[in-house]
């Protein structure tokens, strides 16, 4: 056995190389960015977090 680091193993692995090693291992791995991440959209359907705060009962407050 010799003591020669092995030069593949030195060598970064490629960001791409270690998504697809990542998504064999545990499935699809998460998006980059989720809607939580992003500002609120106004014209969005559903109610906003401010209607759901509004709804809280006294003495839940």
């Amino acid at each position: 056995m010799s003591d020669k680091p092995d030069p593949e193993k030195a060598r970064p692995e490629p960001e791409w190389v270690r998504r697809k090693r990542l998504a064999a291992v545990f499935g699809d791995v998460l998006p980059e960015q989720t809607s939580d991440d992003t500002a609120p959209c106004a014209g969005r359907d559903g109610k906003g977090d401010e209607w759901y705060r509004d709804q809280v009962p006294p003495h839940h407050g």
